[in-house]
């Protein structure tokens, strides 16, 4: 699983712009509950699966400022 969220954060910068198109932003929403089950944080894979469905509406904005400012989705570094 660390390898597949090592795999999304080395891509290009334009592709990881794409994914944080609205209906696109989901697929960051479920890197965020793989990789905060790989770690093992309970409270923080609840907040990923929050980031999906309800959270969803708002996430893109943050994904895509985040991913401008550091290089990677929120949750994902």
């Amino acid at each position: 699983m660390k390898a597949f969220i090592k795999t999304v954060n080395s891509w290009p910068l334009i592709v990881k712009l794409l994914l944080c198109i609205p209906l696109v932003e989901i697929f960051y929403g479920i890197c965020r509950i793989i990789n905060q089950a790989a770690k093992g944080n309970i409270l923080m894979l609840v907040l990923a699966i929050l980031t999906v469905v309800p959270g969803a509406a708002f996430m893109w904005l943050l994904d895509l400022i985040w991913v401008i400012v550091t290089g990677h989705a929120c949750l994902l570094g």
